[in-house]
């Protein structure tokens, strides 16, 4: 069953994150499934910390990234998901390749959602398990 109250293309979320930082990460958007939503973050010189692994806070963003815009495609129109908390269990270092995550809906309420984002890297294996509050609130005219 399909989720979302905004239809877009991954070209369309492609584009509204041009100049941000999930683009100056090479963040890229790969698929809107029925009831998810899939992107992918490259292992290289921009992500890696000091020890050659990706940055923890690299896979948290890339969750973040995807959680938030799927909540934000579950939205009516007039309404904005607002990052409340997120947390991230790190399973396994990567240091070469990508770092795919899938976001899918815990909880889809009026006032908040929940999304858990699952990362694994190029075989298949859990890198990173985390796990998105957002708040549904207006949006602010500007």
């Amino acid at each position: 069953m399909r989720i979302w109250k905004k239809s877009m293309s991954v070209e369309e979320i492609s584009a509204g994150n041009k100049n941000t930082a999930a683009s100056h990460l090479g963040i890229e958007f790969l698929e809107v499934g029925d009831d998810f939503i899939r992107g992918r973050v490259p292992v290289d010189v921009r992500t890696r910390q000091p020890f050659g692994l990706l940055h923890g806070g690299v896979s948290v963003m890339l969750a973040e990234t995807l959680g938030s815009v799927a909540a934000q495609l579950c939205c009516a129109e007039g309404l904005l998901a607002v990052g409340l908390d997120i947390n991230a269990n790190h399973l396994r270092g990567v240091m070469h390749g990508w770092v795919t995550g899938t976001a899918r809906p815990i909880h889809i309420g009026r006032k908040t959602h929940v999304w858990q984002i699952d990362l694994t890297n190029e075989e298949g294996q859990p890198t990173c398990v985390s796990r998105i509050t957002v708040a549904i609130v207006e949006a602010q005219q500007s």
